[in-house]
């Protein structure tokens, strides 16, 4: 199952500002800025990511696992919503 449309309309924007923010951090190091500058800007991309994965996640579980619960294959989906987890944080 797929992102809900409403959800991936959020996510997709979400993703172009990240782009975004990134290109920035390029620039900053081409542009010699200091490293706490930097690393600062890092951080707010990986919360951004965070986000979106949260945003994701809470997507799958309100769709997918359900639908999954419904047609009685639920212990096969939270084990690979485990998979998933396990590399995603």
């Amino acid at each position: 199952m797929s992102i809900p449309t409403a959800s991936q309309q959020e996510i997709t924007n979400r993703l172009s500002r990240i782009e975004g923010h990134l290109r920035g951090i390029k620039r900053m190091v081409e542009e010699k800025r200091t490293c706490t500058n930097i690393l600062l800007q890092i951080s707010a991309v990986r919360a951004a990511i965070d986000n979106v994965g949260k945003i994701i996640l809470q997507d799958h579980l309100n769709t997918c696992i359900r639908e999954a619960i419904k047609e009685g294959t639920g212990e096969e989906a939270v084990t690979e919503l485990q998979e998933a987890l396990s590399c995603f944080l």
